[in-house]
């Protein structure tokens, strides 16, 4: 069994968000998933197998197994066509615990097809504030599976140095925090921190583009979007939002390859 590991949402080596991509011969255990994703020590690791004309596709952080991940997507796309089990001029339809995602090429970019996920207005858990450095928050909603926060600038995405202990507390996947960029390069920006999964905070984050297209894209009505997420590593993210589903754009880079011994 091969193994990769791909840089997602980024064409430079070492940015972005790095992904393990395990391509399977068969269909294997949970926990011998879960041990390889501890092994491997990246905020996700994706298992793929094919089933007739789809990929199933599973992914794991070091400590657990999640629904919907959109960097180990990308990164999962990326190595079928570089490793040509499937033509670059075909689409992939992976078939996943959010349903089928499809990724098709569009010249040098990679595009995902996802489910939105919309937030709702909600109420800041307690303790959020503190743990996030007391910064004023603009706007609080929640989604299935995240909390989305926006705050007044650019700047104040940046320099968040969170409790991570208090944020474990919180019962939720992550939270994501934003604000319009400052840049003319970007619409937004942004920053997720999800230690209740064993990632302090992940580089760049497709599945928190889900919420964050359809939020920036209706608070600024514009249909298509850039986001940064503003991590150590960065990277970039083309969003285009269509009414429950979202198109998420970006490029990878592979960074090595082996062969499974185990």
């Amino acid at each position: 069994m091969q193994i990769y590991q791909i840089d997602a949402f980024t064409d430079s080596a070492f940015a972005g968000n790095p992904a393990a991509v395990c391509i399977l011969s068969e269909k294997m255990e949970d926990d011998w998933m879960q041990n390889l994703a501890a092994e491997m020590n990246l905020s996700e690791t994706a298992f793929i197998y094919r089933e007739g004309k789809n990929f199933n596709l599973r992914w794991f952080t070091p400590s657990s197994e999640v629904d919907l991940c959109g960097h180990a997507t990308l990164a999962s796309a990326h190595t079928l066509w570089e490793a040509g089990e499937v033509s670059s001029e075909e689409t992939i339809d992976f078939d996943t615990k959010s349903g089928i995602l499809t990724a098709e090429k569009n010249e040098k970019w990679i595009e995902l097809n996802f489910p939105a996920e919309i937030e709702e207005a909600a109420d800041i858990p307690e303790n959020m504030t503190k743990a996030l450095g007391q910064i004023e928050i603009v706007y609080s909603g929640k989604n299935r599976m995240d909390y989305l926060l926006e705050v007044e600038s650019e700047e104040i995405v940046k320099n968040i140095e969170p409790d991570f202990d208090l944020l474990k507390k919180i019962d939720t996947r992550g939270i994501i925090v934003t604000a319009i960029s400052a840049s003319d390069k970007y619409d937004f920006v942004s920053r997720f921190f999800a230690p209740n999964i064993g990632i302090t905070e992940d580089p760049v984050t497709g599945s928190a583009h889900c919420c964050l297209g359809p939020y920036w894209s209706e608070k600024l009505n514009k249909n298509s979007l850039i986001g940064f997420q503003a991590s150590e590593r960065g990277g970039t993210v083309r969003v285009k939002a269509d009414g429950n589903r979202i198109n998420l754009s970006g490029k990878a880079v592979t960074i090595f390859r082996g062969e499974l011994l185990v």
